[in-house]
């Protein structure tokens, strides 16, 4: 049986050519249809060039499965997670590769109320009929093709989590990248020109542009930075904020243009949110915690840690019907945003939290950072990750205060603690330091790690 690598964990990616092409899409369009038994998806892409091919050819396995498509044309992911529950259709897809590089495309799949597809919960299920095209023979009423643009309700959907009456005049540096998120920026400047909103925006890189020319946008690289960092300067913009491809996640910079850690803005945002609506809980992943945790605390909200990953997540934040979720990845999720992810959501709670609380981003964040300084991931290409890990584990595990295996390993002492994860499709293994505190403590015990996690033998 054909094998197609294109299938992830969590989503679809991969080279163009043998590993995602439009014979391809076509039989992920007949399977993902075939599989709920669609009537109606919604589908959109991102900016690369083979995603109107692509993208043409997932319409055509739907249709021929009997499913009805209306076509958003050029979205981000967010964007087909609010039409999938807006519109109230049984399924959605987006056809991005958001970081990848420009030779990659891939597709990003929820079902009914924008509920993830991944793994275990209908992935390899569309994976085996799209490799064995067991998805029955073509309907004999072919679904419909349609173009529909939800914009507008998208837009006033966004503007439901700030009081726009807080908002004082802000200057903001906003970087697509040449991605997909410029057509929404355009919308909410429109929307706060016409209401009187004093906040203006200083747009880089703001045409969609398939050929990337200022490379393919992912701000977690220190290399994509540097753009949003200098107009934040040039300007005296009181805030940047750039995005990745498909912009369901945002990377925000301080009135310096220094870059803020994605951590520190979850601790932000769960303040935001349990301001307005005490006793709420709040998920975080567990590779940095002590911030967020002390943040909800104090907030009087409830902090519940769940596995790294958008599918887990959203799983956790259903069960425990939590107000918002953060991932140290720059990934937010909204319980009235159907427990999705969204790039838009999060810098607008920030903007009004400048304004309520008078003070700038970098005022804002540098308390946090100091109560808990951290790391960032690193990332180790070792030969053998499992000993190299069990080697760290011998040495810290007896003087350990709390261990935990929620996701990868987390070993806690009484000043600092460590996260240990082994990526599961290459052999990386991501470590994350944080202190109490003590910035030369957290430097020292991530240097103590780091050697006797690549030592080698």
């Amino acid at each position: 049986m054909e094998q197609l690598s294109c299938f992830k964990a969590y989503d679809i990616r991969g080279r163009l050519g043998d590993e995602l092409n439009e014979e391809i899409a076509y039989r992920i369009g007949r399977a993902f249809a075939y599989y709920l038994g669609a009537k109606r998806v919604v589908i959109g892409g991102d900016v690369r060039l083979s995603t109107p091919a692509l993208k043409q050819a997932l319409a055509r396995g739907l249709m021929d499965s009997g499913a009805d498509v209306i076509d958003l044309g050029l979205t981000g992911t967010e964007e087909i997670y609010f039409a999938t529950w807006h519109l109230g259709v049984d399924g959605g897809i987006e056809v991005t590769a958001s970081h990848n590089p420009a030779d990659y495309n891939g597709m990003k799949l929820v079902r009914e109320g924008s509920k993830p597809i991944s793994g275990d919960t209908g992935l390899n299920e569309i994976k085996r009929l799209a490799e064995t095209r067991d998805y029955g023979p073509e309907a004999k009423l072919p679904g419909h093709y349609m173009q529909q643009s939800v914009e507008e309700a998208y837009v006033a959907h966004l503007l439901t989590y700030l009081d726009l009456a807080q908002l004082r005049p802000l200057k903001l540096v906003t970087n697509v990248g040449n991605g997909a998120a410029g057509h929404v920026i355009d919308a909410l400047e429109k929307r706060f020109k016409q209401l009187g909103v004093p906040v203006s925006f200083i747009k880089l890189h703001h045409e969609p542009d398939g050929h990337f020319p200022h490379g393919i946008p992912n701000p977690l690289l220190p290399e994509c930075r540097e753009d949003t960092t200098a107009a934040v300067k040039a300007y005296g913009a009181d805030m940047g904020i750039a995005w990745d491809g498909d912009f369901d996640r945002c990377f925000l910079f301080d009135e310096k243009g220094a870059f803020i850690e994605g951590y520190y803005i979850v601790g932000l945002l769960a303040e935001s949110f349990l301001a307005k609506q005490p006793g709420s809980r709040i998920i975080h992943d567990p590779r940095l915690v002590w911030n967020t945790q002390s943040i909800v605390t104090q907030s009087g909200g409830v902090a519940v840690q769940s596995k790294t990953g958008h599918a887990f997540i959203k799983e956790r934040m259903r069960a425990e019907d939590a107000l918002y979720g953060g991932e140290m990845s720059a990934h937010h999720y909204f319980r009235d945003f159907a427990y999705c992810d969204s790039g838009m959501i999060p810098w607008l709670l920030v903007i009004e939290l400048l304004s309520r609380r008078r003070q700038p981003l970098s005022t804002l964040v540098a308390e946090r950072i100091a109560a808990y300084p951290s790391s960032g991931e690193i990332n180790s290409v070792l030969p053998d990750p499992q000993a190299a890990i069990a080697r760290v584990l011998a040495h810290y595990q007896p003087h350990a205060t709390l261990i935990d295996h929620t996701d990868g390993i987390s070993l806690e002492f009484e000043a600092w603690r460590f996260n240990l994860r082994s990526s599961n499709t290459e052999p990386v293994v991501r470590l994350n330091v944080e202190s109490r505190a003590d910035i030369h403590l957290m430097d020292h015990k991530t240097h103590e790690v780091l050697t006797l996690l690549r030592q080698e033998g």
